[in-house]
């Protein structure tokens, strides 16, 4: 009796994933042509190639875009990791390891940020730690650009990456100078109720959902980042809401963080792959669980399992 059939082997090859990534960077195969230096021709040959060799569909085209599939999803992100790994393989032969690579939101870890990164260096000299600054801490993280970033909310529950609760931290109303709630000491939900709320496309703790039905803010728009955030709080066209971190990483002559009384507060994250990106990945996560649970002036209440969020 035969014994049980071989898994077939697909041939893929590097120049594959890399369009594959090129592609779900791009958009559109004229970008992702110019981003790779080929022919578009090329490129959709490459394309329609990777696809016949896995015997699924990897984009849906359009006139004017492409869009990947779930499965084309789930490869491309695959693709940047291995990519990513197989360039700093390359770089480490010849110029050592790399350094450690920590992704942040805009407020970072507020007053914590700081000595975190400190005491760190302290114990670790021999792995200096890289923080970027980025608009989607956990698409990087799937990438593999990044090795560890904080979060303020929970990652898609997919098994791909781990997730460790850290301490959490008061949601604050941000207000122009002379609005007449900013000489309170704390405000409700239902005072910025009648205020226009200014959402950041780059933070996404806050929507109206945070307030009771029936009693939501009539006007909410979204700026693009948190220089237009602040203007926009600070000139009296809107209020804002955020994190406590974020009156720490970005105070403002015209603006004045309050806490709000009666919203829940936010749980700060620490996300990493299952399969680690750097060696030291594991030792900076301890660390920070130890540093943050310790010294953040808002501990764990209930303390949470670790364990992956969903």
């Amino acid at each position: 009796m035969a014994g049980p059939e071989r898994e077939r082997t697909v041939n893929v090859e590097l120049r594959h994933l890399r369009a594959l990534a090129a592609i779900g960077d791009e958009g559109t195969i004229t970008g992702a042509a110019a981003a790779l230096h080929i022919s578009q021709p090329a490129l959709s040959r490459t394309l329609e190639q990777l696809e016949s060799r896995l015997g699924t569909s990897l984009a849906e085209r359009t006139t004017r875009r492409l869009r990947l599939t779930p499965a084309g999803q789930r490869l491309y992100e695959h693709a940047h990791r291995i990519l990513t790994q197989l360039d700093d393989a390359l770089a480490e032969a010849t110029a050592g390891p790399r350094p450690l690579r920590a992704g942040f939101v805009w407020a970072a870890l507020g007053r914590h940020t700081v000595p975190l990164l400190r005491e760190w260096r302290r114990a670790r000299p021999d792995v200096p730690v890289e923080v970027h600054r980025l608009a989607d801490p956990e698409a990087e993280l799937r990438r593999g650009t990044v090795d560890l970033a904080f979060l303020r909310t929970p990652p898609a529950d997919d098994g791909v990456l781990h997730t460790v609760p850290l301490y959490q931290e008061r949601r604050m109303a941000a207000l122009c100078e002379s609005d007449p709630l900013a000489g309170a000491d704390a405000v409700g939900l239902a005072d910025l109720a009648g205020h226009s709320i200014a959402l950041c496309a780059t933070a996404c703790t806050t929507s109206t959902a945070l307030w009771p039905a029936g009693r939501r803010p009539r006007h909410t728009f979204e700026v693009a980042n948190v220089d237009e955030w602040l203007t926009a709080i600070a000139t009296g066209e809107a209020a804002g809401v955020t994190a406590e971190a974020t009156g720490h990483s970005h105070p403002h002559p015209g603006v004045r963080y309050l806490p709000i009384a009666d919203a829940g507060p936010l749980t700060v994250l620490l996300a990493r792959p299952r399969t680690a990106t750097h060696p030291a990945t594991a030792a900076f996560a301890d660390h920070a669980r130890r540093v943050l649970r310790g010294g953040a002036g808002h501990p764990l209440s209930p303390p949470q399992p670790s364990a992956p969020s969903g």
